[in-house]
């Protein structure tokens, strides 16, 4: 089966984007695929989270990733660190990536005007730390949206300048996996943009009913429609695009007819939406509790997807340290 490779940086809650846009499909690969799901630990680390945080990140992600139904006797579930392999790895792609084509990267870009305090050397190579995730268990598929596609060609690039530059053919180029019709893009509740985990603009899989409630409520409309059969703003029509993903059909075509024969009470919409929110997330919230709350079931899960992926990525490493020329006089490499 091919490899499939995805994963999540460990700092905040999952939410209803992370779960729609990603997490439902990646439930279907599990059974079609050689499914590698990680939680991005080294990742956060740009951003220096408190080391008494810094566990309770983790865990957090991966009970959510549990509860939403990915499933560690399908897929080799892992924390980043736990695989020292995708460290020694990323050292090795440092040497052969070069500063200014780092330095042209949207996502670096941002990052320093975002944050002009902190331009650590972290941000710079961080494509080249994806690129190792991927490449380190030799992944063809990797589920990615239109803002980390850059980053996955950077995979790919130094994937090719690898094998071309040690006259070996160790990595394949990874290819971005297209969901076609499934692919979801899920919305804020801020009136633009999708929703994001540092965004402030989300409803978590984590989230109460009440706060469901309150933050769909606080969601931004306009004053209404004037004329029958308007165009909507795109803060209306972002609510609509939740409604699309949570409600039922008869639901979207009730408030769709009311907004365009302008009786549409944004207050009722409001309502609904947090009713069928709540009907699909509070389910997954009661299971998150439950696993965040078993150490060992979580222990067990992470042994064996840690086992799993240090496997294939020691088998990757072993190929990479013998083109590189490594050889060691105490016999490491022939093990």
């Amino acid at each position: 089966m091919e490899i499939v490779l995805s994963g999540i940086r460990s700092t905040g809650h999952l939410h209803l984007g992370n779960y729609y846009g990603a997490l439902r499909n990646y439930i279907k690969m599990q059974d079609n695929y050689n499914c590698f799901f990680f939680i991005a630990d080294l990742h956060s680390l740009t951003t220096h989270p408190h080391p008494d945080d810094f566990h309770s990140g983790v865990r957090t992600i991966l009970a959510e990733y549990l509860a939403s139904g990915l499933d560690p006797e399908k897929s080799a579930i892992f924390v980043q660190s736990d695989v020292p392999e995708i460290s020694e790895l990323y050292v090795l792609l440092n040497m052969i990536s070069y500063k200014g084509e780092l330095e042209r990267t949207t996502s670096f870009k941002d990052k320093v005007r975002q944050n002009p305090d902190n331009v650590n050397a972290g941000l710079l190579t961080y494509p080249v730390l994806m690129a190792a995730d991927i490449l380190i268990h030799r992944a063809n598929l990797v589920p990615v949206g239109k803002d980390q596609e850059q980053h996955l060609e950077v995979a790919r690039v130094l994937a090719r300048r690898f094998n071309s530059f040690y006259n070996t053919e160790v990595f394949p180029e990874p290819k971005a996996f297209n969901f076609g019709d499934d692919l979801v893009k899920v919305p804020g509740l801020d009136g633009s943009g999708k929703m994001g985990k540092s965004e402030g603009n989300g409803v978590y899989l984590c989230d109460d009913e009440t706060t469901i409630r309150k933050k769909v409520m606080k969601a931004v409309t306009d004053a209404g429609p004037t004329e029958p059969n308007s165009t909507m703003p795109e803060a209306v029509a972002n609510l609509f695009t939740l409604l699309n993903i949570v409600s039922s059909k008869d639901t979207v075509d009730h408030f769709k007819e009311s907004y365009n024969n302008c009786t549409i009470r944004y207050g009722d919409l409001k309502k609904q939406l947090a009713e069928d929110i709540c009907k699909q997330t509070l389910p997954i919230k009661a299971k998150i509790e439950q696993i965040y709350n078993d150490e060992e079931y979580l222990k067990r899960v992470v042994k064996r997807g840690t086992e799993q992926a240090r496997e294939s990525a020691s088998a990757t490493l072993k190929e990479v340290r013998r083109a590189v020329g490594f050889r060691s006089f105490l016999g490491f490499d022939d093990k």
